[in-house]
Order: structure tokens, then C-alpha cells, then sequence
């Protein structure tokens, strides 16, 4: 999370409990269709990405009250009950799941080839579970010294070398390839809506360079995910992160209070149930309109929703959770995730160990992209393939 108001509420709640062209003809193609070239039989042929934020699976699974959608799409979907986040906080979450590594971060600053920043989980004083395990030394020293633009292989260079296309959609995002760490701009203050660290597409040199074509494809969600399902051209990957208050994340309350979204504030104590309704209502517009598609209608496709991390219960982890001193696993905690496929079959259970690795080694067989960083291990590269089968 990363700000003092949201250490403030982790304390509370602790309380508590020739590509572009082949791009292009793969993005216009919502007829059904066998298997794209290059991918396995019976793969999706396009995969909506749903990144929620910060919540354990006992807050979500069972909590009708706050998340009645969610509950009913766990009750005929696919879910996988031993999913973790890779670690704390948010941004090496979302890097695991963009690049197969955390690159090495424990933080959640903003991207810049020049900004290094301290770890802000494990270390004494994060105001948390987490300062009961600790980085290492050298952990903690090359962490303070990564610069925040990095330059390894990512899943866009793999979707691209196979001729699938791809975007990014941001809620809140003000235009494409925003550089801003937060947005927008009320009255003359910033209210943390879109934030670059849940946007992990920004932090890669071969992604956020002057004049990249790539960055035209991180988009503001609201001007572009239904008028491109409308006009059946979403591409074979999205990406969809939420703003900071249809995530599940919130803001300050003077924030949430200035956009006239009180439900959106931290709550002086106790769970967020605010920000969980929030939440669930944006899946189920989001999620329906994808179901109503002519896309999901007339091809294979599947939905991902996983949560980044468990920001308030802990540090149990994934099969590629990073070891700190004592051999301590720093994972990110238990979390949700769902699989929606539109030739549902059977309603599935997976309780394999899981983490984000695992997600993109997964989309990788699914889409012989090869691999990256940990998902090349065997130790970090297992599979969740049963969950996207018929």
C-alpha cells in the first residue's frame, strides 16, 4: 500500500482479523474459431486479467453480505484455494505477475529509471504483521539501490513474438501511457484513483519509453474496455486494473468524501466493508458486460480474477515467495482467485500450491509463450491448466 494512512488501515483491520499487424487480426476476431496458431488445443482464445487488491480469502469466500456476486461466481466457477500473494506489498505482485520476477522490491514507489526505494515490508517499523519477519541484510541493500525501470523480458514481449495482441485497460488512467504516479486531480488535490503501481506495464523500459507504440495500448478503461467489446476488437490479452476504489484497495477518507464516494474511505477500524461492496459491484458490471459479448459468446474465452495479496493476515506464501533471514518464507498471504471459462464445464477446485507465478506460467502453456525468470524454475513454474478446461 504504501502510504502512512495505509499503514494506518493495515494496522486496523490486523485488529480486526509484423506483430501489429497480426495483432490486429487477432484482436478483431470474435467469431469462434479453433485454437489460435501456436497455442494448445483448447485454449481460451482471449484472457480477461481482473487484478483486485489487498483482501484474504476468508474476507472475500463466504462474505455474502459484502461480496454477493463474488460469492455466487465461487459457487459455479473455478477456484483455486491455495493461492498466495508472492510477497508485500502490491508492486512486486504485480511485477511477479507481469514478469515472473518481484524484481527484487519489497515497495510501492513510482517508476523512474533514477527513483530507488527502501523496502517498506519486513523491515522493523512497517506498522504490520510483516516486521515479525525480516529481509536479510544484503536483501534489504540491493532493494535500496534497484532502480524502479526495468529491463527484463516481460509478457508483452512474449504475446507479441507469438503475434497475440494485447492492451492494458487502467480505470481512471487519465490517457494512454500516463506518466503521473496518481490521478486524478480534484479541487486542486490528488485523489489516489489510478495508481502506477497497480499498473505494472509503466515499469518496464521496453514498455514506457518516448515514443513507444506499446504505450498506446495502456489505456484509460473507461474510454476504451466497452467500446472495444461493443465493436468485438478487445485483444487476445487484457489486462484490467481497477481504480484504487473498485479494487478493493480505498483511499483517505477525505479523499473518498471529495469524489462523493464515502464508501471508498478507510474505516477508523474493523474490516472495509466499503470498499469490498465497491469491489464486488465493479466485477459484476465488468464481468457481465463480458458475458454479454459477442466475444465471449462466439469463442473461447476465459476470465482471471486474483487478488494481488492478503494485506492484513500475515505472510504465508507461494511456491516462488522469497526467503528472508532464519529462512522465513515472505509471502504475500492467502488470497481469491477465480476462473471464469465460456464453455464452463464443471465446477472446479484447485488446491494446489499457487501464486502469480504460477497464473503466468499457466497462460504461458496455455499460450506456448515460452517463459520468464521464475516461471522457467521448476520449483515456481507449476500449473493451474485444469481450471481454464472445459
Amino acid at each position: 500500500m504504501g502510504t502512512k494512512a495505509a499503514v494506518s488501515r493495515k494496522i486496523a483491520l490486523g485488529a480486526a482479523a509484423a506483430v501489429a499487424a497480426a495483432s490486429s487480426v487477432v484482436a478483431g476476431s470474435a467469431s469462434a474459431a479453433p485454437a489460435q496458431a501456436g497455442t494448445s488445443e483448447g485454449a481460451p482464445k482471449h484472457i480477461f486479467y481482473i487484478m483486485m487488491e489487498n483482501h484474504g480469502s476468508s474476507q472475500i469466500i463466504g462474505n455474502k453480505a459484502d461480496a454477493p456476486y463474488i460469492n455466487q461466481l465461487t459457487s459455479r466457477y473455478n477456484v483455486a484455494t491455495n493461492f498466495h500473494g508472492v510477497t508485500h506489498p502490491s508492486l512486486p505482485n504485480y511485477l511477479s505477475m507481469f514478469s515472473g520476477s518481484s524484481q527484487g522490491i519489497w515497495d510501492d514507489c513510482k517508476a523512474g529509471a533514477n527513483v530507488t526505494c527502501a523496502p517498506e515490508e519486513f523491515v522493523p517499523g512497517s506498522g504490520d504483521s510483516t516486521d515479525s519477519a525480516s529481509l536479510t541484510p544484503a536483501q534489504v541493500a540491493s532493494a535500496s539501490k534497484t532502480p524502479h525501470m526495468f529491463s527484463g523480458k516481460n509478457l508483452v514481449d512474449q504475446l507479441e513474438a507469438k503475434h497475440l495482441s494485447w492492451k492494458a485497460y487502467m480505470q481512471s488512467m487519465p490517457e494512454a501511457g500516463y506518466e503521473g504516479e496518481y490521478a486524478p486531480t480534484v479541487n486542486g488535490t490528488t485523489v489516489n484513483l489510478y495508481a502506477q503501481k497497480h499498473n505494472p506495464f509503466m515499469y518496464f523500459s521496453d514498455v514506457n519509453s518516448p515514443g513507444n507504440p506499446r504505450l498506446q495500448r495502456v489505456v484509460p478503461f473507461e474510454k476504451n474496455f466497452d467500446a472495444d467489446l461493443a465493436a468485438g476488437t478487445v485483444p487476445a490479452f487484457n489486462w484490467i486494473s481497477p481504480d484504487q476504489c473498485h479494487d478493493m484497495h480505498g483511499v483517505s477518507p477525505s479523499s473518498a468524501s471529495l469524489i462523493g464516494l464515502p464508501a471508498c474511505g478507510y474505516p477508523a477500524s474493523g474490516p472495509d466493508h466499503g470498499a469490498i461492496k465497491l469491489g464486488d459491484q465493479f466485477l459484476k458490471d465488468t464481468v457481465s458486460k463480458i458475458m454479454k459479448s459477442r466475444t465471449w459468446q462466439t469463442s473461447n474465452s476465459s476470465i482471471v480474477i486474483a487478488w494481488d495479496e492478503n494485506d492484513y493476515s500475515g505472510y504465508s506464501g507461494g511456491p516462488g515467495s522469497p526467503v528472508g533471514e532464519g529462512g522465513k518464507v515472505l509471502g504475500g498471504g492467502d488470497a481469491p482467485l477465480l476462473v471464469i471459462n465460456s464453455q464452463a464445464g464443471p465446477h472446479k477446485i484447485s488446491d494446489k500450491p499457487a501464486d502469480h507465478y504460477t497464473v503466468l506460467a499457466t497462460i504461458e502453456r496455455l499460450w506456448h509463450l515460452g517463459c520468464v525468470e521464475n516461471t522457467c524454475s521448476p520449483r515456481t513454474s507449476g500449473s493451474l491448466e485444469n481450471l481454464f478446461a472445459n
